[in-house]
């Protein structure tokens, strides 16, 4: 009997932490309708970085603005979702800040809701970004060359990485002790990251010295996986690279993350 009863509690208490999860992030979703600057800030940066990079510096690299679309939609469409994360640690931080964590905790919820529903608020925002960008290209000449099953794979692939980056700002958003320090934590990790990778031109077009940090790049094993997903070409390699360096940088600092968020409350 006693086992019995432990086995409902146990079965409760995930159904309520679920619950409470769902909760936090439906409210992290509708704080965008009374702050609609987020939406308009999540939409249109990356179609800025799309337009600027692809007619600025595509003449120059792939000799015309056309076909480097066709190479560099995948990267920006990466590098738009690594930047999304910014959310995640800007949102915790700041609630931090306000107090408002101070309020959750005096609420009979899990704890583990918080971080939670702002991860899953953040999957919600890295949909909406994938499908925007890739709508846009589309409308700016791109080609899926990989057909169906390569589109929805590239954008399963995208969302995963979104969620991925989103665990790993969250740790940097329960640690820093500002705003500013997140933005300063958060910029000097992401743009070595995205700019250090095969997001705007090919590795093997780099220095020697510089090809040895981009090719262990994890952001250029997605790039590379997405691309040949897109396109059609290769997967399989890039793809296992991806997937293994999402489900480790997941492993670490998912935990990290709640259990640094547990320590500051």
């Amino acid at each position: 009997m006693s086992t019995t009863t432990s086995t409902r509690a146990e079965g409760r208490n995930r159904g309520s932490a679920l619950s409470h999860t769902l909760t936090i992030a439906r409210r992290n979703l509708l704080q965008i309708k009374s702050d609609p600057e987020q939406l308009i800030g999540m939409t249109l940066q990356p179609l800025m970085f799309l337009v600027l990079f692809v007619y600025v510096f595509g003449g120059a690299i792939a000799g015309s603005s056309r076909e480097y679309l066709q190479f560099a939609l995948p990267g920006i469409l990466v590098q738009g979702i690594a930047f999304t994360g910014f959310q995640t640690a800007l949102g915790l931080n700041i609630d931090f800040q306000r107090g408002l964590i101070d309020r959750f905790r005096s609420l009979p919820m899990a704890r583990s809701a918080v971080v939670g529903g702002r991860i899953l608020a953040d999957a919600v925002r890295v949909v909406w970004g994938t499908l925007i960008v890739a709508g846009f290209g589309v409308l700016l000449g791109f080609r899926f060359h990989g057909g169906v099953a390569g589109a929805i794979g590239a954008f399963t692939m995208v969302v995963a990485f979104g969620v991925t980056v989103s665990w790993l700002m969250a740790f940097i958003g329960v640690n820093a002790r500002s705003p500013e320090a997140v933005n300063t934590f958060g910029f000097l990790l992401i743009l070595p990251l995205t700019f250090a990778s095969s997001v705007f031109a090919p590795a093997e077009s780099m220095p020697g010295w510089l090809q040895a940090f981009v090719k262990i790049n994890p952001l250029t094993s997605v790039v590379d996986a997405t691309r040949a997903l897109m396109l059609g070409g290769p997967v399989t390699g890039a793809a296992v690279k991806a997937v293994v360096w999402m489900v480790v940088i997941t492993a670490v600092f998912a935990p990290l993350t709640v259990a640094r968020y547990r320590r500051r409350l």
